[in-house]
Formats: C-alpha cells, sequence, structure tokens
C-alpha cells in the first residue's frame, strides 16, 4: 500500500474521487496527511471527514524555501511515498522539487504544454477565446520548471459551442479524478 500526501488550497474535488476509490477497494493506498496552505481551503475539512490527517501550514511571513521545509517535515513525519497536487495554489521550491524528485505529480487543466503556468478559470477562458475544439487535464511530474515535467496521463474531453467557463471546468475535474486513478498505479508499478 502506497503512503499519499495531498498538497491542496482549494476544494480538493480530485480528493473525494481518490477517497471514494480507496473507500470500496479500487485503489490499494492511504491518504497519510493533507497539507493546505488556507485554513479554510475545503479540502482539508474533505480530509477530516475521511479520518485522515489534515494539517495546515500558515505560508505568510515565510519565504517559499520555509514553506517547502515545513511540508517536507509534516510529508516524512507521516511517511509519504507520493505526494499528489490538487489545486495547490503555490509554486514549489526547487529544494522541494529536488528532495521529492520523482515523487510528485501535479494536475493541470489543459492539454500541457497548452497553457502551461496558466490557473484554474483562466486555462478554461483562453480555451474558449483561442476556439480550441478540444481540452483536458494532465498529470505530469513536477520539477522546478513550472508546469513542465515529464507527462504521465492525459485526459480529453471535446469543447462544445455553448459551453462555457463554468462548464469546461466541470468537464474538466471530471476527468481529474480518474486522470489520478490511473496514475497512481502507474506511479506504483514503475515506482
Amino acid at each position: 500500500m502506497i503512503n499519499i500526501g495531498i498538497l491542496g488550497s482549494t476544494n480538493g474535488t480530485d480528493l473525494q474521487v481518490i477517497l471514494d476509490a480507496i473507500q470500496s477497494g479500487d485503489l490499494d493506498a492511504n491518504i497519510s496527511v493533507v497539507i493546505s496552505n488556507k485554513s479554510d481551503a475545503y479540502i482539508l475539512k474533505r480530509a477530516q471527514a475521511h479520518n485522515a490527517q489534515s494539517v495546515f501550514i500558515d505560508h505568510k511571513k515565510k519565504n517559499r524555501e520555509e514553506f517547502d521545509l515545513e511540508m517536507t517535515q509534516v510529508l516524512k513525519d507521516h511517511g509519504v511515498d507520493l505526494i499528489l497536487l490538487i489545486g495547490f495554489m503555490r509554486i514549489l521550491s526547487t529544494g522541494f522539487c529536488s528532495e521529492w524528485s520523482g515523487k510528485i505529480l501535479n494536475v493541470h487543466p489543459s492539454l500541457l504544454p497548452k497553457y502551461a503556468g496558466g490557473m484554474d478559470t483562466n486555462v478554461h477562458e483562453k480555451v474558449l477565446k483561442n476556439d480550441d475544439k478540444e481540452t483536458g487535464c494532465t498529470i505530469h511530474f513536477v520539477t522546478d520548471e513550472v508546469d513542465g515535467g515529464p507527462i504521465l496521463i492525459q485526459k480529453r474531453c471535446p469543447v462544445a459551442h455553448n459551453d462555457t467557463i463554468e462548464s469546461l471546468k466541470t468537464k474538466v475535474q471530471e476527468l481529474e479524478g480518474s486522470a489520478f486513478l490511473e496514475a497512481i498505479p502507474l506511479f506504483v508499478n514503475n515506482g
């Protein structure tokens, strides 16, 4: 069984899919700890509802390296093998990326390399503005180059003529959870 640590700043919609898969026995994993830099992030409440450890680490008045060292300590204390970034709205330091090299997966709401560096709804807005015919999500390894690490999985969906930013966000989020459920066993089998 693999011990997973989650870093998130938002609702953690993808975390729910992973928790459900663990509970049903479809995923042989354990969520060891969920860390957020936002004390009111719903992802922490999701973790608590499933008896997973949740930790708030305040990033204010700390430089990136100090914050990341604090996260590393918590992750090590919880025996984490793999880190998933689920709506984590911070750039990781070079030191953190080096310390956890090959053990951090991020989900990005586009078909990378398209819209690399973009976040959340601004990515979907660009998809619509550029009249893209398809969009999706990418699970990739995290390196110190933002959204530049090796791609593990991409899931695609069509862009409909009547899609909005919110409808695209919903479509892509539905793909993200299943992409993580494919990516975790790939990591375990190739790790």
